[in-house]
């Protein structure tokens, strides 16, 4: 039945009120990001990010928020693939309850470790470096990438898996070359996800590292953010230093993001 235009009309009137609640906040933090320092004077200042990158080292927060950012990504979501496939294609002894034990990385929250997390590493002589940034992100973002691309997995006809077979190709081949290019959406989607949380990690940066060269984004934003020197405009311009890469990622796979999450929504 085709909506009448009355409820067409509703439908985009909130969807336009929330798409403003949405788009308010960024918005305004960037109007401020261009505002002058000196109050009176007029015009748009682009060099306030000028500013903010040479004075808040961002150059130098960004490079370390790349490094571990792509690290992360690129380790945990081939050993969730790998994972994924194993818990929702095969079957062997001891399967559900090894699942269920991964899912405890989702369910415990990262407060609750990181202190102990962090000594366990001190005695290891593994705090002040990327391995103390990379490696606990890892292992939080396997737990959840496993059971999302479990799901997948779980979902895909097993007639295409059958054939596969049929045509003499092995689970290497039936998963690189016949499951995940069907599955290229969940697989976007679950890099989008882990980029965001891996890039706006704060907590373990705060804790692991004391170097300043070793400094993530959002810790080095809240360093800047502490001089008593920093005005209003140029903490502005430096949140949305530290947010731009996040947003130019989603604005780029924002496609495959969505319709990942659609699927997983759907079959989930």
């Amino acid at each position: 039945m085709r909506a009448s235009r009355l409820e067409r009309i509703g439908t985009y009137a909130v969807l336009g009120v929330f798409t403003a609640y949405a788009l308010y906040p960024v918005l305004a933090i960037l109007f401020t990001a261009l505002r002058p320092e000196v109050v009176g004077q007029d015009g748009v200042h682009w060099e306030n990010f000028a500013r903010a990158w040479n004075e808040g080292n961002f150059g130098s927060y960004l490079g370390t928020s790349a490094i571990v950012s792509a690290s992360v990504v690129v380790i945990s979501v081939l050993l969730s693939v790998l994972a994924g496939y194993a818990f929702g294609t095969m079957r062997f002894r001891g399967r559900e309850v090894l699942f269920y034990l991964l899912l405890l990385g989702i369910m415990v929250p990262a407060e609750a470790i990181v202190v102990p997390l962090y000594f366990d590493l001190r005695d290891l002589g593994l705090t002040n470096s990327y391995l103390a940034l990379i490696a606990p992100q890892v292992a939080q973002s396997v737990a959840f990438g496993a059971f999302w691309m479990r799901t997948y997995f779980s979902s895909t006809s097993r007639s295409v898996v059958e054939a596969a077979r049929l045509d003499g190709a092995g689970h290497w081949q039936t998963l690189w070359r016949v499951l995940l290019p069907m599955g290229r959406p969940a697989l976007v989607t679950l890099v989008v996800m882990v980029f965001m949380w891996t890039w706006n990690e704060f907590l373990l940066a705060l804790v692991m590292v004391t170097d300043e060269a070793l400094r993530t984004a959002p810790l080095g934003l809240r360093f800047f953010s502490g001089r008593a020197v920093t005005s209003v405009p140029l903490l502005a311009a430096a949140s949305v230093l530290v947010a731009l890469p996040v947003v130019l990622v989603y604005l780029f796979l924002q496609r495959h993001f969505i319709r990942g999450m659609l699927d997983g929504a759907v079959k989930g």
